[in-house]
This record gives structure tokens, sequence and C-alpha cells, in this order.
């Protein structure tokens, strides 16, 4: 079998653009590749100058270029025979069509693979799949990226690649991917089905390898083999040992690891208080800096004191972004230093893990939603369940679709069979959950945290100690979990997943399931199943109309440009309600009456069919039906609970897009004050907790996180511990920080021609200076959105590029990436990028801060909590409103020096942080930089002369201010 890899560079992305230049790699039936055969192409119009930027082709190469009848008639003997393979093979085999066309010759009729579809079968876990990512992440050179010679070679590469993943695959894994591409009429299939005739000719292999149940093939075994972490270990190996020795030896381990391990002051005044509040049973609020190591500062302490008391500790993260670097990095450095086995187990929320008997299912009855895609998506998972250990959804890249389809496989507790599931042994959710009651240190994330609290801690395993990362979140989180949020399609999910036709959804299988089984009641089942689709439907008919009305009661935003589409928001109060209240309170009657007589009608045909004694083969069926249910049942009570408006000490209210309408519809009941549940559940209950951020103080002090998450009695009685770590970075000589003193200020969310026009200029005058490497934040992305067209307008002439946040497209880790890999370029980002954005080193040189990070004032929760205040003859701006910019101001700042080494500028353009009383509150809880203010004209001089300071000339002003 030979293939061709074609790769094509055109003037534009239409089928009526031109070709300008072919790459063409010719791989063998051995599998080497023997040609590459690449022309330039004689284009009939110019190249346009966004095509010449994005390939380096520019007109005068294509000028004496071959005519496309000649590059074609050369490819055509090439093409013989062959099947083509492209990387998103459908845009080059369009031209390839209409090129062929063109000139006069038939087109072309062989199979076809793309690369795009094998890299997401047989690489699930890659971050990207974008040719040069893929190359770069499977070691290949691709040393010029959009040229077509280069492209088709790199293809080439990763065609071989993921021909060679195939082929280890154990055949159990071929089978099923052939069985499940069977009928698809695809050449992937043919392909698929080729390879399981050969692999079934061949002796049996890899028996060692897998664990093989049900037709599928598993990297792990039965998790009830594992043993607890202190009977592997069998001895005591810190009976003798103090904190200090143990500590001693672990640092003496890194630095025979790692050459260039420094031990960092701040980072042993960690370690000394953490293991001191868990030893004496104290609170501990720690500030630890950028560069303290509070990573490693509280996981030391907390495995010495799990293993040497036998008493497990919880860590509890933010982001599953920081539990991910957690599990890889931070513990296999661990296990490599620490002298004795020990156990970190990580332990998400139910939803993260695959059911393996729900995708059991859905790929034994090809129950899809869009076939094409999801088929892709199966195919994915059979695959990866060759190599996963934890059946975690943040391993597989699933592309746009992934997360309908991972809804209909995930874990969760009402379809669950526990033990008399199959599959229970098996089963990841359960596999991490032993893992978990079985390790010394648990890590998990504040959702979890709470999720355990409100299921009566059923879900993680006991536990006295807790140490909190990135703490300042906590009170957020609490909100959120100790409240009610519910979104527009959290019923309607449910209902579609129940019944979308008379084909699809989950009662329409079971009805033809029953209906085809045979059994005399079979057909009675089927008919109460028929019954109840009516009232499926009613009841989404009704949530239309409430979901409709709640959205025309939203003000329309007052700094709204006219025909944007803004997001709204509305506070409702239990004491005045809007007038068209009653309507909304009579349809939520309606459909809380329709979602009672389904959800009982339902489960009573479900409860019939469980205990008859035939054997019908739906029990997986039944039990997910029954759980959909029983996720009804929750919606219906918090619908009900929202609509109310019952209690006092909570704040009510929902918001929605202009663009999606309704259908973006979220609703919200928020506790006002979550301090006493936290005292309540965690504080008063917990022996020690750790509390630790790089921002928990406002002007050194830490009051306004002892009140905001119920500390003040632990701090009265005497058990509570703080401590501020300064950073070991030295953010006088690395960083400075501007002040324009004149610049224009602003009200609201928006600048006025004048503001935009300043902005802009200023931003793209500092650029110039700073060669790109610039990140800057804005309050509102309608300010972002007013400034990126200008700003890349002024930038247009120079080298720089500008990404913007919702501007650009992808997410906050492609467009962080993007950035650091064109060093010129400047980076627009909103709330998401004031913090756990981590750029090292020389991709991010200056830092402009547009705004200072205020919440909008007329926020419901922030209202409610002023109002409160107020109450208490308390400033709600000063107690309330300046504590939390002040911590998200400290986070932005935090974005710039990530390293010792590196060296960086921030420009604050509100000069509020100068002229107001409150401005000083934000500058001296800043770690300590140069801070100047000046004219903005000055500003670029001062910047330029800045950078430019020699590196030996840094050293003497170092040694002069040690001295000082």
């Amino acid at each position: 079998m030979k293939f061709a890899v074609l790769d094509f560079e055109t003037t534009g992305t239409q089928s009526t653009d031109d070709i300008i230049q072919v790459g063409l790699a010719i791989i063998d039936h051995d599998l080497s590749i023997s040609t590459v055969y690449s022309s330039m192409v004689k284009p009939g119009v110019p190249i346009p100058p966004f095509i010449e930027g994005l390939t380096g082709i520019k007109n005068e190469d294509v000028v004496d270029a071959p005519e496309l009848d000649d590059v074609i008639l050369e490819m055509i003997p090439l093409l013989e025979d062959a099947v083509l393979v492209g990387h998103n093979v459908g845009f080059d085999l369009g031209f390839l069509q209409r090129a062929l066309d063109q000139t006069g010759y038939l087109a072309f009729t062989g199979r076809v693979l793309d690369t795009m579809d094998l890299l997401r079968i047989f690489f699930p876990n890659l971050s990207s799949y974008q040719l040069s990512m893929v190359s770069k992440d499977l070691g290949f050179v691709h040393d010029r990226p959009h040229q077509a010679d280069s492209d088709a070679l790199a293809t080439a590469h990763v065609f071989l690649k993921c021909l060679e993943e195939l082929n280890d695959l154990p055949l159990i894994t071929v089978q099923r991917l052939s069985e499940l591409f069977d009928n698809q009429d695809s050449d992937l299939g043919w392909y698929f089905d080729g390879v399981r005739m050969e692999k079934e000719a061949q002796p049996i292999q890899d028996l060692d390898e897998h664990r093989f149940f049900r037709q599928l093939a598993l990297k792990v075994g039965d998790w009830n083999e594992i043993l607890p972490a202190h009977e592997e270990r069998g001895n005591m190996p810190l009976a003798d040992v103090s904190f200090d020795e143990f500590l001693e030896q672990v640092k003496q381990n890194l630095r025979n690891l790692l050459p260039h391990y420094e031990e960092r002051e701040p980072q042993n005044r960690m370690f000394e208080e953490v293991i001191k509040a868990m030893t004496d049973d104290k609170h501990l609020l720690i500030e630890a800096g950028t560069g303290t190591g509070k990573s490693l500062g509280y996981l030391l302490p907390s495995i010495y004191h799990s293993v040497k008391e036998n008493d497990r500790v919880m860590v509890s993260t933010h982001t599953i972004n920081l539990q991910e670097q957690l599990r890889e990095r931070d513990i296999p450095l661990l296990t490599q230093v620490i002298p004795f086995t020990f156990r970190a187990a990580v332990f998400k929320g139910r939803q993260h893990y695959l059911c393996l008997r729900k995708f059991e299912h859905k790929i034994n009855t090809k129950e899809f939603q869009s076939p094409k895609e999801d088929v892709l998506i199966a195919a994915q998972m059979i695959v990866w369940l060759n190599s996963t250990e934890t059946g975690d959804d943040e391993e597989l890249n699933m592309g746009n679709r992934g997360a309908d389809f991972w809804e209909t496989v995930a874990s969760d507790t009402d379809s669950c069979l526990g033990r008399a599931c199959p599959w229970f042994r098996k089963c990841f959710y359960h596999r991490a959950k032993h893992e978990a009651g079985t390790a010394d240190v648990v890590i998990t994330n504040h959702s979890k945290l709470f999720t355990d609290v409100k299921a009566g801690h059923q879900l993680l395993p006991a536990y006295d100690r807790l140490v909190i990362d990135e703490a300042h979140h906590l009170e957020d989180v609490a909100g959120k979990h100790l409240g009610m949020h519910m979104k527009y399609f959290t019923l309607v999910h449910p209902l579609l997943r129940l019944f979308k036709d008379s084909k699809n959804g989950q009662l329409a299988i079971l009805r033809q399931q029953l209906g085809s089984s045979g059994n005399e009641r079979g057909m009675d089942w089927a008919i109460a199943i028929d019954n109840l689709y009516p009232e499926i439907v009613d009841v989404k008919e009704n949530w239309d109309k409430l979901s409709e009305l709640l959205f025309a009661l939203l003000p329309q935003r007052s700094d709204a440009a006219p025909g944007e589409a803004g997001q709204f928001t509305l506070r409702l109060l239990p004491e005045k309600q809007p007038t068209e209240w009653t309507v909304i309170t009579d349809l939520e009657n309606q459909i809380h009456i329709g979602l009672s007589q389904l959800i009982r009608k339902g489960e009573q045909v479900m409860n019939q069919i469980k205990e008859s004694d035939e054997q019908l083969g739906t029990d997986s069926l039944v039990t997910d039906v029954s759980g959909l249910f029983k996720d009804l049942t929750v919606v219906r009570d918090d619908l009900r609970q929202f609509v109310k408006l019952e209690s006092t000490d909570t704040v009510y209210w929902y918001e929605a897009n202009g663009n999606y309408r309704s259908k973006s519809l979220q609703m919200y009941a928020v506790p006002v004050d979550v301090s006493k549940q936290l005292k309540e559940y965690f504080f008063d209950k917990k022996k020690s907790i750790i509390l630790t951020s790089a921002t928990l103080s406002i002007e050194k002090k830490f009051q306004y996180m002892i009140e905001q998450l119920g500390l003040v009695e632990a701090e009265k009685e005497g058990r509570l511990m703080t401590e501020q770590l300064s950073s070991p970075f030295n953010y006088r000589e690395q960083s400075l920080l501007l002040i324009p003193r004149d610049f224009p200020s602003v009200k609201g969310s928006v600048g006025d021609a004048f503001f935009v026009d300043t902005l802009a200029n200023s931003l793209a005058e500092t650029a110039k200076a700073t060669q790109g490497r610039m990140m800057v934040l804005f309050t509102s992305y309608r300010m972002l959105k007013q400034v990126y067209e200008p700003l890349k307008e002024k930038l247009s002439h120079s080298d720089i590029a500008v990404f913007g946040q919702g501007v650009d497209g992808g997410s906050r880790t492609k467009l962080t990436r993007r950035f650091q890999e064109r060093s010129a370029s400047v980076l627009l980002g909103t709330s998401s990028f004031w913090e756990g954005v981590d750029i090292p080193g020389e991709a991010l040189t200056c830092l402009a801060i547009v705004r200072l990070p205020f919440q909008p004032p007329n926020h419901p929760l922030l209202e409610a909590k002023s109002e409160r205040l107020k109450k208490e003859k308390k400033n709600p701006f000063m107690k309330l409103s300046v504590p939390q910019a002040v911590i998200r101001f400290k986070q932005g700042f935090g974005r710039l020096v990530r390293t010792s080494s590196d060296r960086g500028i921030v420009i604050v353009y509100d000069t509020r942080v100068i002229e107001s009383y409150y401005g000083k509150h934000f500058l001296y809880s800043l770690p300590g930089p140069k801070m100047e203010h000046m004219p903005t004209e000055q500003m670029v001089p001062r910047i330029t002369e800045w950078l430019s300071q020699a590196e030996p000339e840094k050293e003497t002003v170092n040694q002069e201010g040690e001295q000082a």
C-alpha cells in the first residue's frame, strides 16, 4: 500500500482561491518516505499580505513559477494507486479536485485518511492538534510551518507515528475500533478493518501489559488490590525522626538530584510554621509570595505529619489546573527525594471520572447524537483505556463536542449500581475514592470540599487537618456551593436525554428494547413510557416560557453601545418582588406539578421493570433513566427555592447574555455571608487548617481575611497563627512600577474616544520600546474590545502581533501559548488573566494595568454585602470594595516576576492610585517594587533607559542596597 501525503499553500481558504505551493511526500509499502515533491505554483491573483505573513511566500517567489497545468502533470503519477493523506485533509482534497478539474483530468477517487482524526484517536491527550505543536510534542523537526513541503513531510512523520501506535494496540482494541466504524462508510473504518484482519492472522501478543474485561483492554487491574499506605510501608519510618532531621535529609536529596537547588529562607519559614500549626492544633493564615515554593512548603510538613502520626492530611486547591500541577510536577519530585514510600492521591468531583458501564453501553448500542463526531470521541476513549490509570477527563482532548459526549458517560451518584455493577472493581471513581481512603495525603479542590459538606461528609475520607491553597478564593467558592446555581440547560439536558424524539433519548431506546423483548408486560411498559412523552414536552414548553419571561424582565445595560448584546443582571429582593412575579410563580407551579407527575410515573415504571424477574437486558438503561429522574427532582426543588425568594440572608439574582438570550440564563441564590458556615463546618470542627495564597494581606494585615472567612473567634481564643513571608525575589531591582500622572480618567466600564486613543497610543509606543512581550489587563471586556482594533492599527507597520481574549478565539491556555511562542506580541486580557497565568522569563517584560480591579458596585452580591455593612454602621467601600480590589491588584501584579532572573515593568494607567485617599492601600500592598510617577510622554524614554541598564551596573546597585 502506498500513501501520498499532500499539502497545499493557497491565497485563501475559499474553494475559489489559488494554489501557490504544493508539497507531496510519498510513503512506500515498507513505510519509508521515498519521495518529497515540492513546487511553487503561479497564481492568477496577487498573494494577500496576510498569507505572505503566514507562509513567508511573497509575490516575487511565484512570478516565474510553473503554471498549475505543469505541476498537476508532475503530480498525477505520484498520486496513482495511493491513499491520500493530509492534516485536515478536506481542505487539500477540495483544492486538488478543483485543480484536476481545471486542468482537464478526472477527479481523485482513491481512499482518503486525515491525520487530524488519527491523532485524536491515538494521541488523545495532546493539548493541541495544530501541526507545529504536534511535531514538537512528538519530537520531529518541523522547521518551516506553513510551507507546503515542510508541512507535507511533518504530516508524513505524524502519520507514521499514528500507524506505529495503531500497530502496538492489543487485538481486542483494534477489533473494537473496526466494529465501531462498521457501517460508517468511512475510509478510516476500511483501514482499521484491514489492520484487524492482519492482526487476527498473527499469534496473540501483549497478554501481560493490559487487563482484558468485557471486550475492552484496560491499563489497570482491580482497585481493591491496593493496600493502605501504612500497610505497604510496613515499618514506621519516622518513629524517632524529628521534622528537622527529616527536612535535612530531603534537602540533601534535593541537592543531589537538582544541581541548581538553592534553599530559600521564606520556604524554610513556611516549613516551620506549617508543622507547628499541625502539631499544636492551630489554624494558620500564611501569605507566601511568588517564588517561595509554597507547594513544597505545605506538602513536606503534610507528608511528615500524616506518616508519623498516621493522620491523613487533606490538601485543597482552587483550580483543577493546580491539582494537575501537584500530580504531574510536585508529587513525582517528592517521590524521588523523600526517603520512604508515601502515597498522595488526587481526588476530584465525580463527574470527572468515566463510568465504564455507561461507556460500554454507549459503544454497544452506538447511541450517538452526532454520529460522525461521536464515533471519533468513542474511538479516542477506547484507545485511551489502554493507557489511563485514572479515567479522568482532564487527560483527554475531546474537541468541541466533547463536553456533551462526556456528560452521557461520566460517573454520577444517581445512576451508580455500586456493587451490583459488573464494572465495580474496575470503576475509576471508586478507584479514586479507595486510593484517597488509603493515602497519606489527599489532593482535592475547593468545590469538592463543599460538595462533601453538602453530602454529609460521605464523599471524602475523614480528615482533621486541611491545607487550603489559593485561599483567597475560598469565600467565593463557598458561596456558590452553599447556595444554589442553575442554568437554562440544567433542566433542558436531562429532559432531552430522556426524550429527544421517538427514536432518540434513553426512554425511546428503552421503549424499543421492551417492545422487541417478547415479554407480555413489555408492551404495557412501552405504552406507559409513551404516555410520559407529552408530559416531558409540556415541562420543556413551560420552562421555555418561564425563561423568556425572566429574560424580558432584565434591564437593558445602560453602558451598552447601540445594538450591542451585553451581559444583563437583575437582583431580586424578597420584600420587593417585580409585578410580573405572580405570572412567574404560576408558571413555576405548573412546571413543579408537571415534573412531580413525570418523576412519580417514571419511577413507578422503572421500579416495575427492575422488580420483574424476567431477563430483559435493560438493567443498565433503567438505572440511567432512574438517575435522570433523580436529577430532575433536584432541579425541581432548586427552581422552587429560587422563585419563592424566602430568605433575607440570601442574595437572589439571575443573569443572561444578549446574544443567546433566554438560553444563556443563569440563576443564583447565594448566602450573603458565608463566614458563619465556614466557621461551623471547618474552623470549629477541624484540628488544624492552613490557609495559604500569595494574596491574603492588605497593607501587611490579615484582618479582612480573618473577618470574611469566619476566623474572628479562633483569633480571640488564640487558635490562629498568622505569618507573612516576603518573596525571595529582589523586587526593587527586578521591577519598576510607573504611573503616568496626567493620564485621562474614565467613568464606568467604557472609555470615551479621547481616553481610548490616548491609551492605544501609549500602549503602542510602549510595546515598540519593549519589543512586544507585553500583557495588558482590563477590568471590562467592552474596553478591551474598544482598544483592540486601534492598537492593532497602530502596530500594523511593526512586527508586533496583538492577541485579544474573546476576540481572537481560543481558550486562555491557547492564547497564553500563542503569546509565549511569538515573542513580539501584546496580549489583551480581562478577568481570567489577572491570576493563574504563568509566563516566566523573557516572554513577559511589561505588564499594563488599565484600571484598578474594582468589582462593579451594582453586582448583586456586592450590593447585598454593602447593605449589610451599612446597617452595621461600617463603610462598605473601605471594608469590602477596596480589600477585594487590592487582592486582585496584587494577583495581577504577580504575573510579572515569576523567577529570580525575571525583570520587568508595570504601568498603572489608573491615576487614582496616587490621587485618591485609598490609593495607598494598593501601592503599600505590593512587595516593594521601585515606584515612579511622571507625565505620560516621559514614560517610554524611562522604560528604554531602565531596560537597557547593563547587568554589572545592576550588581553594584544591589551591593549598595545591601550596605544601606
